[in-house]
């Protein structure tokens, strides 16, 4: 889900075009959680989603005081009642990504856990892009994987739960209504549709591949396609901003680069393969990242170095006074 840094989330424009993708994107998705459970068909508790926001809230507040007293800084959620909410945007989407897309039974602990470990995950698992600290993981997908790991009762939520009980036209009209709503989006806001397009052309391409070379149903292979939950992925929660390429053709290599993952899980039989698939891509970017930060460190700032300051030596002496001519060529120069 797209939850950027809470650094972006507290930015102080109002035309900033993350802080309303955030906004927007929190707006629908608990309207989506209320809508389900209430008409839908969502099959978790009613406490399910409260219980995931207020754990979300809680662990965010926690961990960014903590923070802010080990920096000696301001915590960011300080100042007006406007940063506040912006702050806890993230935190709220993980809490109502997590407690709608994992089923735990009866037991509402798969859902703090995930939510936790969505959140922690920000401040833990960081790197240095472009000179700040960012988090390279999707916050709620690395959280549901996670969880997914651990607990083996613990499931995804069945895909026909989010239309069970609809029937006729809404059953278009809802799927429909999602993938509007998240183009939109993801068109004028976030600007992953180059990511969106890779992501679903490699989608039918690994589809492709494997039936062509594993002797895999076609029809089967791209029936994941047209069900509430892919457009749910495909919109909300791949093209998390703060954890994808920014240049449109790294976007599409990333979203490539997801499906053929999926397309690898599902040959070795793996289930849940989109939200492995996402965190195996997630980490490969982090240890690129990695790397070039360490190359950077290595590599020299200039071709002859640089001095203790910073300043990088030149291989032109520096301009000094002129000395004075002697008197036989200063005669010579006159005759």
């Amino acid at each position: 889900m797209p939850e950027q840094s809470n650094a972006t989330a507290t930015a102080a424009g109002r035309g900033d075009p993350r802080v309303k993708a955030l906004r927007r994107f929190a707006l629908s998705i608990t309207v989506f959680n209320v809508l389900g459970h209430l008409l839908l068909g969502f099959e978790q508790a009613y406490l399910t989603p409260v219980v995931g926001v207020l754990t979300g809230y809680t662990v965010e507040l926690v961990l960014e005081t903590l923070e802010a007293r080990a920096q000696g800084r301001p915590a960011r959620y300080l100042g007006s009642p406007v940063a506040l909410v912006n702050f806890l945007l993230p935190a709220h989407i993980a809490g109502l990504a997590c407690a709608m897309l994992l089923y735990g039974n009866q037991s509402l602990w798969p859902t703090i856990f995930a939510v936790t470990v969505a959140v922690s995950s920000k401040y833990v698992v960081r790197l240095r892009v472009n000179g700040t600290l960012r988090h390279v993981l999707n916050p709620s997908n690395f959280g549901i994987s996670t969880t997914l790991v651990l607990f083996s009762w613990v499931a995804i939520a069945p895909p026909y739960h989010f239309t069970e009980h609809v029937s006729g036209v809404l059953d278009v009209v809802i799927p429909v209504a999602i993938l509007l709503a998240g183009a939109m989006l993801n068109g004028k806001l976030t600007r992953r549709m180059p990511l969106i397009l890779g992501w679903l052309g490699g989608f039918v391409l690994q589809a492709v591949l494997r039936a062509v070379i594993f002797d895999a149903q076609l029809a089967a292979a791209l029936l994941p396609m047209t069900g509430v939950a892919f457009i749910l992925f495909t919109n909300y929660m791949i093209t998390d901003p703060g954890t994808t390429p920014t240049a449109p053709r790294r976007q599409v290599v990333f979203g490539m680069t997801v499906a053929f993952v999926y397309g690898l899980l599902v040959v070795a039989h793996i289930t849940f393969g989109l939200f492995f698939a996402l965190v195996i891509v997630c980490a490969m970017r982090g240890g690129l990242i990695l790397a070039a930060n360490l190359r950077r460190r290595r590599r020299p700032s200039g071709p002859h170095g640089a001095d203790p300051t910073g300043q990088v030596a030149s291989s032109t002496p520096p301009a000094t006074a002129s000395a004075p001519m002697p008197v036989a060529a200063v005669r010579r120069s006159m005759s």
